[in-house]
């Protein structure tokens, strides 16, 4: 799975380092939203595409048991909806936030079980699924090049909230649960650019997303929880924002 996730992101960066070719064949068309960035205020809305999974701290039981014998996180694809409201600071500088972020995932963790429960529908290899509907709150600072014709580029970092509207922590008879907190917080940086058209702006951006909090409630009646002491999110999101 993680050879297919840098393949994924490698054609990505190639999609994105041919935007300045773009640009440049565009200066026979002439500038396009020529005041748009002398605008305090620009509106858009964001649609993308992300890669998910778990950074797993192991708790000490796990060495001192012997039913599971690894665990991995395996990397899911979700989809994030988002309105996007930036403030122009300075010719370079912005400060981008996001008051409606919606993020939907599905993250999975596979189990190598060294004694499976075959009525309870357990294999050697087990995956438990957690869905996820996230409402988040980021907020950046981004700082852009000077704009090249119809073309501009920017790299921005941050910090964000998360709240999981679909957590399972409060579930009750979770035996093949792993059951995780609502709140989470993190930071994210990355790369995009601006591509100016005559009615509107398009923006391509990566970024990689780090949760620094620990949303794992242990349990250590549940076999698949408390051979796992921390769980931190991991996300690598694509997106297109029209402003």
């Amino acid at each position: 799975m993680q050879h297919l996730l840098r393949r994924k992101i490698k054609y990505i960066v190639y999609a994105l380092l041919l935007c300045p070719v773009w640009a440049s064949a565009q200066l026979r068309d002439g500038l396009n939203q020529v005041d748009h960035d002398s605008k305090k205020y620009h509106f858009g809305i964001n649609v993308g595409v992300n890669r998910s999974h778990f950074g797993i701290t192991h708790h000490p039981y796990f060495l001192q048991q012997d039913s599971v014998m690894s665990i991995e996180s395996v990397n899911n694809t979700g989809i994030n909806l988002a309105l996007l409201v930036n403030y122009n600071i300075s010719e370079h500088f912005d400060i981008r936030a996001f008051p409606l972020d919606l993020i939907f995932t599905e993250k999975a963790f596979q189990y190598t079980l060294k004694y499976p429960d075959i009525p309870a529908g357990e294999d050697s290899i087990t995956t438990k699924k957690i869905q996820g509907i996230t409402l988040a709150l980021p907020v950046q600072v981004k700082f852009s090049s000077d704009r090249i014709a119809n073309f501009k580029a920017y790299m921005m970092m941050g910090g964000k909230i998360e709240y999981d509207l679909a957590s399972n922590k409060g579930k009750r008879n979770a035996e093949d649960l792993l059951k995780t907190n609502r709140l989470d917080y993190g930071v994210e940086a990355g790369i995009g650019f601006h591509l100016y058209f005559p009615v509107f702006v398009l923006t391509p951006e990566l970024k990689i997303g780090y949760g620094l909090r620990n949303i794992h409630d242990r349990d250590p009646n549940l076999k698949f929880s408390n051979v796992m002491d921390k769980l931190n999110s991991r996300t690598i999101t694509f997106s297109l924002t029209v402003e």
